[in-house]
């Protein structure tokens, strides 16, 4: 085994309700560190301790953790404090684009094209959700991925039990205004300040309904990478994607998922800050669509292992702020 990383420690796993999809990503990242050389091993966060994983002793980790507990922030914030080097972005990026109606907040005010939407607390004022995002408009939980809790919205009468699937994940619901159009994914590497779109992924799904099964099961899904978009409006799309990446400050890697509608307008939905990495996952189709192997992203991934905040060179000096 190679030296160069030291003892690699691969988190996945977890608590969340994405746990099944991590422990796919968790595995085939740690095969392909091992077929790299790298003396990886796999640790599961969901029946490990943290008293386990500081006793491991890893001298940096790759954090294949989807979902709560693992991509909004909390690990990071534990690894941060533990000084071991992670991939992928630091606690604030991760909370920030962990939850979805913050990072529209955020993405609105840097004049990012994102839909229109609502954030609900309770079934009241469902009829003027509906005057304003019109029909038909998405419910989702804004803490969640996978497509779980999400509700395509067609009918007025279908609003609120669509509001209480999503709310039994989270106590604030997003309603979101629906884009008819293709669905688009744009995997980013690099740090916050230099981020690289790699290549556009189209999803086509069955009927336009990209569920779980759809994500993670079927095959009935097709993946178009490179998209086939004209080459100007591709650079607009990557281009966007960076500044999302960016404006979150993201770093490491990411996956912006978009809509395009039918006027040829690409709209944000949300950031992922801890893509999945199965055989069905989107950022390796990207990274493979510019020659780049899935053992060479991880590799990649890998590299850029580090911690984030900043301030710890404060503490380490003894200085207080």
């Amino acid at each position: 085994m190679s030296s160069r990383f030291g003892h690699v420690g691969v988190l996945y796993g977890g608590w969340s309700a994405e746990r099944e999809v991590s422990l796919m990503s968790g595995r085939g990242v740690h095969a392909a560190l091992r077929e790299a050389g790298v003396d990886a091993h796999l640790f599961d966060m969901g029946t490990r301790t943290l008293t386990d994983l500081v006793n491991a002793g890893f001298d940096r980790v790759f954090i294949a953790l989807h979902g709560r507990y693992g991509e909004d922030g909390t690990v990071q914030g534990l690894l941060e404090l533990m000084k071991v080097p992670y991939t992928g972005s630091g606690p604030m990026a991760s909370s920030l684009a962990m939850d979805k109606i913050m990072t529209k907040k955020i993405w609105l005010h840097e004049g990012l094209p994102t839909p229109d939407y609502v954030a609900l607390d309770s079934e009241q004022g469902l009829d003027e959700v509906v005057q304003r995002l019109g029909l038909p408009l998405i419910v989702k939980p804004p803490h969640e991925g996978s497509t779980l809790g999400v509700t395509k919205v067609e009918h007025r009468e279908a609003l609120a039990e669509a509001y209480r699937l999503a709310a039994r994940y989270d106590k604030v619901v997003l309603a979101e205004a629906f884009v008819k159009g293709r669905e688009l994914t744009v995997p980013v590497l690099g740090s916050t300040d230099e981020p690289r779109a790699l290549p556009i992924v189209e999803i086509v799904a069955p009927d336009g309904n990209y569920d779980y099964e759809h994500k993670y099961v079927s095959d009935a899904t097709q993946y178009l990478c490179p998209a086939p978009l004209d080459e100007a409006l591709s650079q607009r799309i990557r281009t966007i994607a960076e500044q999302a990446y960016t404006a979150l400050g993201c770093d490491g890697w990411g996956r912006a998922d978009f809509m395009l509608d039918e006027q040829g307008r690409p709209w944000l939905l949300e950031m992922n800050t801890s893509p999945g990495m199965t055989s069905h996952s989107l950022v390796p189709m990207g990274a493979k669509a510019m020659g780049m192997s899935y053992t060479e992203l991880c590799m990649a991934i890998l590299e850029g292992a580090s911690c984030k905040v900043q301030s710890r060179a404060v503490v380490e000096n003894g200085m207080e702020g």
